[in-house]
């Protein structure tokens, strides 16, 4: 597993486990491409990543990034097992979890359910952990740039797996800090610095982890809100302004059952995310 050529897989037996890509296969798909579930002649079972024609790198460089990229082992992580790259196909495979990704979980109103608050603070703790690895533990520095409940994925044992961690790197935005006029991220996930004007760092990940973090406890998305009052706004600003009028507490117990210490999380999370003293000033130059 230590060069190119023993990632690489051929096309032909990927077409194979997944029935030519069918739609049937299809696990989801995210900003990079979609991503299919497949079942090798051995029958273990994959997940190939079908990249966009987006990406801009060589064959060779690809290769040369997904080898760097595969020798990031850690439990937190989605293991990249190797890639494809025959015809006009750019393919990633990675492990297959059999619980699939976090938001099938815990935006589900039945699902979620199954959920207790000791594996809500474990799922929470392990993104963390996976974070951290990514931005101070490898041998690379990784942004990802694109943090968010359907790029965490859960194994049998619930324990959760960052996944699409090396994108941004393999389409050759590789800078651990910095300005790109690609913006490769989510609405609603993204820092304000980062959506406004591209500019990116290892807080902008933080950003959505907290974002996250949110979503893990209320079970809602951060893009849609029935608090009654809002008008629909995000997650994110409901529970600012039910912050801000001492409504804060009293609410999210009563709608989520929340005990004191998740309260305490959730107040500290929110003071940090609508904090107002950003500095947002446009970046001098784009380097992408």
């Amino acid at each position: 597993m230590g060069t190119s050529e023993s990632l690489l897989y051929d096309l032909s037996t990927l077409r194979a486990a997944t029935d030519n890509f069918s739609e049937e296969n299809k696990l989801g798909e995210g900003g990079f491409g979609p991503v299919y579930k497949g079942t090798m002649q051995d029958g273990q079972d994959i997940a190939v990543k079908r990249l966009s024609k987006t990406s801009q790198q060589g064959q060779v460089e690809l290769k040369n990034e997904v080898v760097l990229v595969a020798k990031l082992k850690y439990k937190n992580l989605v293991r990249l097992l190797g890639c494809c790259i025959q015809e006009d196909e750019k393919l990633l495979v990675y492990e297959y979890l059999c619980n699939k990704s976090l938001d099938k979980i815990i935006f589900d109103p039945a699902r979620r359910q199954e959920l207790t608050w000791e594996q809500r603070y474990r799922i929470m703790q392990g993104i963390g952990r996976g974070l951290l690895y990514l931005h101070e533990d490898s041998r690379l520095t990784i942004i990802h740039r694109d943090l968010k409940a359907s790029n965490i994925l859960l194994d049998p044992d619930m324990t959760p797996k960052i996944s699409d961690f090396g994108l941004a790197k393999l389409f050759s935005v590789d800078a651990s800090f910095g300005n790109t006029s690609h913006i490769a991220g989510t609405y609603g996930y993204m820092a304000p610095e980062y959506a406004l004007h591209g500019i990116f760092s290892a807080k902008s990940d933080v950003y959505s982890y907290g974002v996250l973090v949110l979503e893990i406890i209320a079970g809602r998305r951060n893009n849609f809100s029935q608090y009654p009052g809002t008008n629909g706004e995000d997650l994110l600003t409901t529970v600012g302004l039910i912050r801000a009028y001492n409504h804060y507490a009293r609410w999210w117990r009563k709608s989520c059952g929340l005990r004191r210490r998740v309260v305490h999380t959730v107040d500290a999370v929110v003071a940090t995310l609508v904090s107002v003293g950003v500095d947002l000033r446009s970046p001098a130059s784009m380097s992408h």
